[in-house]
């Protein structure tokens, strides 16, 4: 069946966005131009100013719909795992590996400074951090963190975000095992440190 203009049209963008999220993360946002894009996604320019005023409206709404997909996954790391306290040390070993893509890490960089530059990107980013934080709440009070949901999930963003640049800088952190300290930054009891690994030297937590 031949597409429709539409269809068509969705494709383009679709094109131009995907070429416009990894051009952020291979040469950074300011050295992004439209030939780039275009040339990128395999179009013409001129469709790029077809489907969007400027660049940085490109670079904005590219940028947010990775951020979309990858908020997305990491809400999925919960919702996959076991119910109950059977699944709690699954998800949490799975967010201790989160990402496992370094560009990832580049992008999220990349969109938080162009945040203090760019209220659509700061106020999409808001929405998009909001929408974890109540996923993870939700998850955290369904697995026996009932004292501050909230506030706890605010502060695991945080964390999760400094791991991001944090592994970025220093690779080797990737081999450093974190479920079981985000195990205890939750408050949800967990076997999920390996004998020896946790601060005692027998392994006791010092915490």
């Amino acid at each position: 069946m031949t597409p429709t203009s539409a269809e068509r049209g969705q494709e383009t963008r679709a094109r131009l966005l995907g070429a416009a999220a990894r051009l952020v993360v291979e040469e950074g946002w300011g050295a992004v131009t439209t030939r780039k894009v275009a040339a990128a996604a395999g179009l013409r320019p001129g469709l790029v100013h077809y489907h969007f005023d400027t660049v940085t409206d490109l670079l904005v709404e590219a940028s947010l719909e990775a951020s979309r997909r990858e908020i997305g996954k990491v809400i999925a790391l919960l919702e996959q795992a076991a119910e109950g306290p059977a699944g709690t040390p699954e998800a949490l070993a799975a967010l201790a590996r989160y990402p496992s893509d370094a560009s990832t890490a580049v992008l999220a960089g990349e969109m938080v400074l162009a945040a203090t530059r760019n209220k659509k990107m700061r106020d999409g980013l808001a929405e998009l951090t909001g929408r974890w934080r109540t996923a993870v709440a939700a998850w955290l009070r369904a697995h026996g963190n009932t004292a501050d949901p909230e506030g706890t999930a605010l502060v695991l963003g945080a964390a999760v975000d400094g791991l991001l640049l944090q592994r970025l800088i220093e690779p080797a952190l990737a081999a450093v095992p974190l479920d079981g300290p985000l195990a205890r930054l939750t408050g949800i009891t967990c076997t999920t440190d390996a004998p020896g690994r946790a601060g005692g030297p027998d392994g006791s937590d010092t915490t």
